[in-house]
């Protein structure tokens, strides 16, 4: 039975990309904000196919603290293609953070340049690491616009723990702005390269702001041990 359910859910996914990366194509002469919505709708619509096919719900806990700071990044666990797409729905048209490989896929990595997303430089400071933090700067500035980064680099299974890439905290440093941890167990209901799909509800938690002002290694420790505690509590 939970073949089926995955089958199902697999399909009208796919089916749900596909119609609205095609019906979307017009967007990358337009304005980039028809783009954006394109997004939200797509995040909306798998919110839907999940509870339709797995019969799970997404419960977002700590939407106030959105509220509690006028600009902030987010720095969100991630365990499955799900928050690629459905951290849409909560924020307003974050801009993404993410690795150069998923610029280049055609049409997905076209959209993704469409709307401001930027390619993460991981490495030592170099002249091209400096240009890629004052980019961040920039558009930071100019829209008002959410900052979105995975901070353990790619999609990890739910009980790793592996430790925080470095970037981010070159991020927190550099922007002075507060960050806005995220905790899920999209994992355990969506597991990476897995076709099955299991039934759960997933949490998604905006946790308490970390303000600026931390020395960079200093606030890794405090991400990491925030994102971590909260997702025990999903186990």
């Amino acid at each position: 039975m939970q073949f089926i359910k995955s089958l199902a859910f697999n399909i009208f996914l796919y089916i749900g990309i596909v119609l609205v990366f095609i019906l979307a194509i017009p967007t990358l002469i337009l304005p980039a904000k028809l783009t954006l919505y394109c997004g939200k709708f797509l995040a909306y619509y798998i919110i839907l196919i999940l509870r339709l096919f797995l019969n799970t719900k997404v419960i977002f806990h700590g939407l106030e603290n959105l509220r509690k700071v006028e600009k902030f990044f987010i720095a969100s666990a991630h365990q499955s293609m799900f928050e690629t797409f459905v951290l849409q729905a909560p924020l307003k048209f974050p801009v993404f953070i993410l690795k150069k490989e998923l610029l280049r896929i055609p049409l997905f990595g076209w959209y993704l340049k469409k709307i401001g997303s930027i390619e993460i430089i991981r490495g030592k400071t170099t002249k091209k690491n400096l240009d890629f933090l004052d980019k961040i700067k920039n558009t930071i500035q100019k829209h008002n616009r959410p900052l979105l980064i995975f901070p353990q680099g790619t999609r990890v299974e739910f009980d790793d723990r592996s430790p925080f890439k470095k970037g981010v905290g070159r991020i927190y440093d550099s922007l002075k702005i507060p960050c806005i941890p995220i905790a899920l167990n999209s994992g355990k209901v969506w597991p990476k390269n897995s076709f099955m799909k299991y039934q759960g509800d997933i949490h998604v938690s905006f946790l308490e702001p970390i303000q600026p002002g931390l020395e960079k290694n200093i606030f890794l420790e405090v991400l990491e041990e925030k994102i971590y505690s909260e997702t025990k509590k999903y186990s």
